[in-house]
């Protein structure tokens, strides 16, 4: 962003399609001056004139001709998503009509705002930090109703606040043994060490936490990699078509139908599946199939979850536990299929699979019976039975992951120090090297080129 911060800029909000409102938002210094040189209120008083946060019919103007008629929110700085003087224009909605308005805001001596400049606004500002910058696109990228609860937990600044909590720790910590140093008569470090000790576990304890979050906070945003594996003609296709609700997949009695990888997204009671269909697993001379084969096995090995169909007319075959066997370390859901045409034994089937943990589910694709219980099996397995934060954090970001790491190497190096005696000025600097990554999380001291780079992949508007 190569602009002034200081300008008034301006972009269209709302969706530019056709739709029942169209909102253009302005922003800066001159908010109110070139509302008043753009609208006429029915009531006749100026946009400077309005109190604040009160709304006002009338005409959007254009060289004395009517452009619209709109409804004008003002918002006076600094109680605004920027911290700046802000007027939202909402016009009807339509193409033409919606940019006639921004044209003639811009007329007027807004400049055209960037994508994510409002954002990146509030965070300069301070409303923000970078969390929640971040959540707000996640906001906006949300897929799931989980995934959205997420973000906006973000958004309210619960990962701000806990790191927060760590930096003032370190920094309380930093401050006593810089103050020791300097002024040994007033302040001992007679047991320092083993106070410090004992808080720098708590920190790493809690960083670790965070860290581990990572993997379920990964799936909430993104969904759950999930690929059905099984035989030819063991009906994974048809199940990936009974959870679409749609005949997505190819189905025949031929097996082999399947040649190579389909991917859909799937959403089931707020759980974000991306599923993928693969090509039947069996030895095959056919060079073609070979090839969908190899990707099913390269697919199953990014995956998430397995969900491995089994032929209830035909049963647990060697070649399904061989292939079982190489997968024991992912989280993998038996579903035997066909179970409206052969009774559904789950005792036999755990004795061929030799395993009591695997979940084991009978299901009718045909007949669309077991869903149900697949879904409850899924939410089990990630989520602890529950789509219940209970106001627990879920890192989603890769970013703050590796800073988290980064801070947790810096704690270490900490215990080490203690554990090895080294002077206090030791313990301050990895200190600070910790209090330093838990601040880039946050986007203290964040320069203005990497500002630019963060809030140039926001929508625009946003």
């Amino acid at each position: 962003m190569q602009h002034m911060e200081h300008d008034t800029i301006a972009a269209i909000a709302s969706g530019l399609s056709a739709s029942g409102i169209g909102i253009i938002r302005v922003s800066g210094n001159a908010a109110f001056e070139i509302g008043d040189a753009v609208f006429r209120a029915a009531s006749g008083k100026k946009v400077s004139e309005m109190e604040s946060f009160k709304a006002a019919y009338g005409f959007i103007v254009a060289d004395g001709k009517t452009v619209d008629e709109v409804l004008l929110l003002k918002m006076k700085a600094p109680h605004t998503y920027t911290r700046e003087d802000i007027i939202e224009i909402d016009c009807h909605g339509g193409i033409v009509v919606t940019k006639a308005v921004l044209d003639t805001v811009l007329a007027a001596g807004a400049r055209p705002a960037e994508p994510g400049e409002f954002t990146k606004r509030a965070f300069l500002n301070g409303r923000i930090d970078r969390t929640q910058a971040e959540a707000v696109s996640d906001i906006i990228a949300a897929k799931s109703s989980l995934a959205l609860k997420n973000s906006v937990n973000q958004l309210r600044g619960d990962v701000k606040t806990k790191i927060a909590s760590l930096r003032d720790t370190i920094l309380s910590k930093t401050a006593f043994i810089e103050a020791a140093l300097d002024d040994p008569e007033h302040y001992s470090l007679d047991g320092f060490p083993e106070t410090l000790s004992e808080d720098t576990d708590k920190m790493i304890d809690e960083i670790s936490r965070l860290i581990k979050s990572n993997d379920n906070g990964r799936i909430i945003k993104e969904g759950i990699n999930t690929v059905i594996l099984g035989r030819p003609n063991a009906g994974k296709s048809s199940l990936l078509n009974v959870i679409l609700g749609e005949e997505r997949a190819i189905v025949t009695d031929i097996a082999g139908t399947t040649r190579d990888t389909l991917e859909e997204t799937v959403v089931l009671d707020g759980i974000v599946l991306k599923m993928i269909d693969t090509a039947g697993i069996r030895d095959t001379d056919n060079m073609i199939e070979r090839i969908g084969v190899d990707r099913a096995r390269a697919a199953a090995q990014e995956a998430d979850l397995i969900l491995y169909v089994v032929d209830a007319t035909v049963g647990v075959t060697d070649e399904d536990t061989d292939i079982l066997n190489m997968l024991k370390d992912k989280k993998c859901i038996i579903l035997v299929n066909k179970t409206d045409v052969e009774e559904f034994d789950e005792g036999k089937i755990r004795a061929k699979l030799q395993s009591s943990s695997v979940p084991v589910i009978g299901i009718s694709a045909t007949k669309q019976t077991g869903i149900d219980e697949l879904k409850k099996c899924i939410t089990d397995m990630f989520f602890a039975g529950s789509l219940d934060f209970n106001d627990e954090i879920y890192i989603t970001n890769i970013r703050q992951k590796n800073l988290l790491i980064e801070a947790k190497k810096s704690l270490e190096a900490v215990k080490d120090s203690l554990l090895a005696g080294m002077p206090e000025d030791f313990y301050s600097i990895d200190l600070m090297a910790a209090y330093t990554s838990l601040g880039l999380i946050t986007g203290d001291n964040v320069e203005d080129d990497l500002a630019d780079r963060i809030f140039s992949e926001f929508c625009m508007g946003k």
